[in-house]
């Protein structure tokens, strides 16, 4: 864990046990260097860290003090999580409906996206999510044949996807970038989720990437907005 991040904990750790609260000035970069034997620069990214997170505001000129956290959200964008985790920290039961697992050729902009020869294979995987039972999400992924194997199409059930490509295939998925699309009510996928007359749906498409930041996964997520809320913090940026 680098030097950064651990300071950044050892000074979460003191707000939660109370020996910093709200409304309190942080040591001086000075005193924190000295304290955690590191250089200023390290200290200065645990508390931009912390900044961003929420949990203090740098004053110029007069310190750097401790605030009210940033309320989170389980399915804020800010955080990359599985739809399985979403549900989960929901506080609703998982549940998946098998739909289709099978092997095609990549379409020109799959096979642009993960960099594959003409017609080189993808795995395409897709599944409706349930949570107590009831339809909430359905999932299109694309994977590349060459990463992943055979394996996953043998699988029964695979619950998390991320867990299963660390665990099965040494693939962790680190980051993605995400688009917002609202789908049209004639969507075909859409339509999966169109159970009641007030539900709407949400569609992200995004491109995940491992820790070498290789594209591993292309997914199609359909979410129904009546029971997921997405949020993002957004800051203003300084003049």
């Amino acid at each position: 864990m680098p030097l950064y991040v651990q300071i950044k904990k050892a000074i979460e750790e003191e707000i939660q046990t109370g020996e910093l609260q709200v409304g309190d000035k942080l040591p001086s970069e000075v005193v924190l260097a000295k304290r955690f034997q590191v250089s200023r620069e390290t200290v200065r990214s645990a508390i931009r860290l912390l900044e961003d997170e929420g949990m203090v505001h740098v004053r110029h000129g007069a310190g750097t003090f401790i605030v009210n956290p940033i309320p989170r959200t389980p399915s804020s964008l800010e955080n990359l999580m599985s739809v399985t985790s979403m549900i989960t920290f929901a506080g609703l039961e998982d549940g998946e409906r098998r739909e289709k697992l099978r092997v095609e050729p990549a379409n020109l902009e799959w096979a642009k996206m993960f960099d594959l020869d003409p017609n080189e294979e993808v795995i395409v995987h897709e599944r409706i999510r349930t949570a107590n039972e009831e339809p909430v999400a359905f999932s299109k992924n694309i994977l590349p044949r060459k990463l992943v194997g055979e394996g996953i199409i043998e699988q029964g059930s695979i619950g998390s996807l991320f867990r299963y490509l660390k665990e099965s295939c040494n693939i962790d998925i680190y980051r993605a970038t995400s688009e917002i699309v609202v789908p049209l009510h004639t969507d075909q996928h859409c339509q999966k989720l169109l159970i009641h007359p007030e539900t709407t749906v949400l569609l992200l498409k995004q491109l995940h990437f491992d820790r070498k930041n290789r594209p591993v996964l292309y997914s199609y997520d359909y979410f129904r907005n009546d029971v997921f809320k997405f949020t993002i913090t957004r800051t203003k940026l300084e003049n």
